[in-house]
């Protein structure tokens, strides 16, 4: 049984930016159904951490044009200063109003510190936002697939209830926010478990593109056999191989990170945190309570013993790529479809490196809110429609050929080993891309032409691992074409920048994976971006 509802604004996802942007669109006037995979509140990566939002005062001026100066030289090229400021100033200006439902710190002077929230209360005080403001939550309710009119343009979404039987459900909205989040691709990064790119699947579906899916070699510190990978404490940390022996690692960062996976490949690879500050050590059980707490189950005082560590891959969660917006609403190139968040692609406002957890942060807000306002002007402005709505939905959902039962636990073991495997993921080459391209397209061959769930409930697997497997191979295109190093993206067989690849590049398809330059392309681009499928 499929049950029916109707509403302006349809926001697919109930993270920071699927909340903020249902926020915003209720503050617009529009009626608001919110659908999250999971319990909005506690689902995502921002339930189980502790985002620094990107923070500049606006007095005096000279402090943001340096911060997102500093920002453009790092970001090589591919950042845009504009777009940059006005994050800044809507995170600045909108961040405090959530104070009636948030308790902001203060500093030993007094001073209330808004930058730094505490993941759990943060979710929790928009999660009462969204009640106080009457958004229609439906917790428990994945999205399967996005609904069209004949013309394309987007109409709602259809879904499961999972507290129901997994029977169906149908929601049909002038617009739809796609905030469903990024993919660590299984990897095991705190909070990502539910984040397997659904959204970027039922955007390539309704003809949306691509773009910076190249710049997901992003990698997180971790304990061995753990899933913490709150790292503000591994700035301090020291390294040793197994025989005790100090490794003379590069400080915090990208270098130090690709420093640890080299001798990660060689053994295992201890750490000691007793360079920590005494001051933080005293008080990391309120900074960063679950952090201690992994070390207290094994009985293990991080301060002063060594413990083994892993690194856990990031995706496109600390990564770049996500769907392509068009003009300054955050809505992609099919009318009526907005992406915020991880949903969407973070080059604009990050470069060509890591958005972390502060411009991260600040993208998920202000993008929720440009989504969410302009998602409720175009709903709230458009007239009575008539007409056949069309299910876009389609690997996972209605097979190609014949279908028949496929081993996705087998289809997402492989694709984990591309998106994982160091040599793969974080020290490319065109050998081990196209190895992977290969793989992963004999997956997606198999998934794409047999698989049909028989009930909702397998549905959802299947378009889960479907959703997996297209980011896997958009990234896979993307690095392949990007035959350079650059920012996040390391190519060890092209290991200097190019000045002709300071672009944008866009991807998408699904059975023919494609590649192009944002901008007029070079002859030499060109033959780098050929398509690859």
């Amino acid at each position: 049984m499929t049950t029916t509802a109707r509403t302006d604004v349809l926001i697919i996802g109930g993270g920071m930016a699927g909340a903020w942007a249902a926020i915003a669109a209720t503050q617009a006037g529009a009626s608001v159904t919110l659908v999250e995979k999971g319990y909005c509140g506690t689902s995502g990566v921002t339930a189980s951490a502790g985002p620094g939002h990107w923070w500049v005062p606006p007095d005096p001026p000279r402090a943001r044009q340096e911060v997102v100066g500093a920002r453009l030289r790092a970001g090589q090229g591919l950042g845009d200063g504009a777009w940059m400021h006005h994050i800044l100033d809507l995170t600045w200006r909108t961040l405090p109003t959530l104070a009636p439902e948030y308790r902001f710190p203060t500093t030993d002077d007094g001073v209330i510190n808004y930058r730094a929230v505490r993941g759990p209360e943060y979710m929790r005080a928009l999660r009462a936002r969204l009640d106080a403001v009457g958004v229609r939550v439906l917790d428990h309710h994945p999205a399967l697939e996005l609904l069209a009119w004949p013309d394309g343009s987007i109409a709602g979404a259809r879904g499961i209830r999972r507290q129901f039987g997994d029977s169906g459900w149908e929601i049909h909205a002038g617009a739809v926010v796609l905030a469903a989040g990024g993919t660590a691709f299984l990897s095991g990064l705190l909070g990502s478990r539910n984040n397997t790119g659904d959204g970027y699947l039922m955007a390539a579906e309704a003809g949306a593109d691509l773009s910076g899916m190249e710049f997901t070699a992003a990698f997180t510190i971790a304990p061995a056999r753990s899933n913490m990978t709150r790292t503000m404490s591994y700035s301090f940390a020291t390294y040793y191989d197994v025989d005790g022996q100090e490794l003379d690692s590069p400080a915090y960062g990208p270098a130090q990170t690709r420093f640890l996976a080299r001798a990660l490949q060689k053994g295992p690879v201890l750490c000691s945190l007793h360079r920590l500050p005494d001051d933080i050590k005293a008080r990391l059980h309120l900074i960063s309570p679950n952090v201690p707490l992994v070390f207290d189950r094994w009985g293990i005082d991080a301060f002063r013993d060594r413990f083994e560590i892993t690194l856990h891959t990031d995706g496109t969660i600390r990564g770049l790529g996500g769907v392509k917006t068009v003009g300054d609403d955050c809505e992609t190139a099919v009318p009526g479809l907005y992406a915020a968040g991880d949903n969407a692609a973070r080059e604009h406002v990050a470069g060509a490196i890591s958005g972390g957890g502060n411009v991260n942060s600040a993208w998920a807000l202000s993008s929720g809110l440009l989504a969410g306002r302009a998602g409720a002007a175009r709903s709230l402005g458009l007239g009575a429609r008539s007409g056949r709505l069309v299910g876009l939905g389609r690997v996972g959902l209605r097979p190609s050929a014949s279908a028949r039962a496929v081993d996705l636990a087998s289809v997402q073991a492989a694709m984990r080993r591309e998106m994982q495997d160091f040599d793969r993921a974080l020290f490319r080459s065109a050998d081990g891309l196209e190895a992977s391209r290969r793989t992963l397209d004999a997956a997606w061959e198999e998934v794409a032409v047999h698989a049909q769930g028989d009930a909702q409930g397998d549905a959802l697997k299947a378009r889960e691992a479907a959703a997996l497997l297209a980011t896997a191979r958009w990234s896979v295109a993307s690095a392949l074409a990007r035959q350079e190093s650059r920012g996040m993206h390391l190519r060890v067989d092209a290991a200097e920048a190019r000045d002709d690849f300071s672009q944008r590049l866009l991807s998408g398809g699904l059975d023919d994976v494609w590649t192009r330059w944002e901008k007029p392309a070079t002859r030499t681009q060109q033959a780098a971006a050929e398509v690859v499928s």
